[in-house]
């Protein structure tokens, strides 16, 4: 059941399930597009084929704020928007033990390889720089709540960069989790988007509440 965040003639705004596609790649696993798709579809019976395209994309394993534009216009203009940095994007993780400090800064060089993001020297062929601010939200046990502003939007970004201190998201196999989470989830979540609308430039806050972080 598609429950928008928000929606108007230019946006649709949704929080994606952990364990679906933000897009169809050519199997028959489930994306949040075909989806909203279809449910545009029906409820405003459209007919032909609905225009509708994510602004950014999450992992498979990631739930939380997604943007689509209806028009080819609003989506230009929504790129734009994020190459400018006017776009902030606010994350939720449960990690296994507890950063170095409360708050801060980390800045490391990566790698997109094959399937992972790989943390390498400034200097490798093929690196770039990914910056993100960090605050630790609680602790709980073993677990620590982090709250994530995104400065750069690398491949795999959270993931790689808090394995590298040692601090990897619950259920993250890939970057080196010891403990399970949801099946087909691992606990990051996209919280909050902040954006100028790309037609009105009026600034839009979206949050997406989730039941697991």
């Amino acid at each position: 059941m598609i429950k928008p965040l928000y929606e108007d003639n230019h946006l649709l705004v949704l929080n994606k399930p952990a364990g679906w596609l933000t897009q169809p790649s050519g199997t028959e696993q489930t994306s949040l597009e075909e989806v909203a798709k279809a449910w545009i579809k029906a409820v405003y019976h459209k007919p032909g084929n609905v225009f509708l395209e994510a602004v950014h994309r999450l992992d498979k394993p990631v739930s939380g704020v997604v943007v689509f534009c209806k028009t080819s216009k609003a989506l230009s203009r929504m790129h734009a928007s994020l190459r400018s940095k006017e776009v902030e994007k606010i994350y939720w993780a449960w990690v296994e033990g507890s950063p170095p400090a409360s708050e801060g800064v980390l800045e490391h060089h990566l790698f997109h390889g094959e399937h992972a993001a790989l943390v390498v020297p400034e200097n490798y062929p093929g690196a770039k720089k990914a910056r993100l601010h960090y605050q630790v939200l609680t602790h709980q046990a073993e677990y620590s709540l982090i709250e994530v502003r995104l400065e750069t939007g690398r491949y795999h970004q959270i993931r790689a960069q808090l394995a590298a201190i040692g601090c990897p998201i619950r259920g993250d196999r890939k970057y080196g989790s010891m403990q399970d989470f949801e099946e087909g989830a691992i606990a990051l979540h996209h919280r909050k988007m902040t954006f100028p609308h790309p037609i009105t430039r009026q600034l839009i806050t979206v949050e997406a509440p989730s039941n697991h972080i």
